[in-house]
């Protein structure tokens, strides 16, 4: 018992420190706002990184979660007498509240985190880092803050694209397999449609896309171990990235909706 409690407390204050390091982190990239037109050209390139190459995959998985959204749908209507258009406006709530900014953040904590945490870890084990403090650069600015505005741009962008595409699987599936044509699926949608609903789930996406890319950049920043430690770290953002995207999903529901 004795040993569970100083376990316990270890992760704890490991927690914190790591926490109160991360503040710290953040800190100076918001320092670095001063002379963000000096970044520029950094930004832009991580904006095409994170955005346009991480279409398909958001593609798919949007297309999948209206597709599965749309046949769920329609499994627990079968016992009632619910009319079968309502079908558009449930798959249309599922998608812009919950379906696209969850899964592809989900998704793309996986994709983006994983990708920034290896490649700054691997500029840290390999003194990469260090040799831009050499040349007076400052790394913080150079390094973290384009990926991070980038992040935070691109995600909402994602997220238009997997609201579209996975309203379309809804559709493909209603059109091809449930006795449903288009006109039917589209009164479901608009009947059912709040203005406020894609905009919440563009809210959340700019918390999940800062989320990610910042704790991507903190993993990374504090690589230690030569290899061993680029793997340990591109972990761990994976798993901080998607608890932290799921804790942000509830209190986001609770505060906005």
């Amino acid at each position: 018992m004795f040993n569970m409690f100083n376990y316990l407390t270890k992760r704890i204050r490991i927690f914190f420190e790591g926490f109160g390091q991360y503040l710290i982190l953040l800190s100076q990239v918001f320092r670095s706002f001063d002379v963000w037109h000096s970044y520029i050209p950094n930004t832009i390139d991580q904006m095409i990184i994170i955005g346009s190459r991480s279409i398909p995959i958001v593609i798919l998985t949007s297309l999948s979660s209206g597709m599965v959204a749309c046949v769920q749908g329609a499994y627990q209507m079968t016992t009632t007498l619910v009319p079968k258009w309502y079908l558009g406006g449930i798959v249309g709530n599922g998608v812009f509240l919950e379906l696209a900014p969850l899964i592809t953040g989900l998704v793309l904590a996986g994709r983006i985190g994983a990708n920034i945490a290896a490649e700054i870890g691997t500029m840290r084990v390999t003194e990469q880092i260090d040799a831009l403090e050499i040349l007076s650069l400052d790394p913080v600015g150079y390094l973290l803050f384009p990926r991070i505005i980038a992040g935070t741009l691109m995600f909402p962008v994602l997220i238009v694209i997997a609201d579209f595409f996975g309203i379309l699987g809804g559709l493909i599936i209603c059109v091809t397999t449930l006795d449903m044509n288009v006109y039917q699926f589209l009164k479901g949608l608009r009947s059912w449609f709040n203005p406020w609903d894609p905009v919440f789930g563009l809210i959340k996406s700019i918390h999940f896309g800062f989320a990610i890319t910042s704790i991507a950049c903190y993993f990374g920043y504090f690589t230690k171990g030569g290899a061993e430690g680029v793997g340990k770290s591109t972990t761990s953002t994976v798993v901080a990235s998607c608890i932290t995207i799921l804790v942000l999903n509830y209190f986001l529901a609770e505060i906005l909706l």
